[in-house]
């Protein structure tokens, strides 16, 4: 996306062709800035998903070894 910003002041062809060059650009910049904050939370929310996936699992271990019962995971 930050690329193709830069192929429309080079004469790109857009999908906005009522707008001009320049406004175009931007809107392409404000895209990519977004996908690559957005980049970074799903980054983290998917790994917090894992994390607590983790800890449940040693949570069941655990209470399986306190208990004495064969782990069966």
């Amino acid at each position: 996306t930050f690329v193709s910003a830069f192929t429309v002041l080079c004469g790109a062809r857009t999908d906005l062709p009522d707008r001009h060059v320049c406004c175009v650009f931007w809107l392409n910049i404000a895209a990519a800035l977004i996908q690559i904050l957005t980049a970074i939370v799903m980054v983290g929310w998917i790994m917090s998903i894992f994390w607590g996936m983790d800890m449940v699992i040693l949570a069941i271990s655990q209470g399986y070894k306190e208990q004495g019962i064969p782990q069966q995971l």
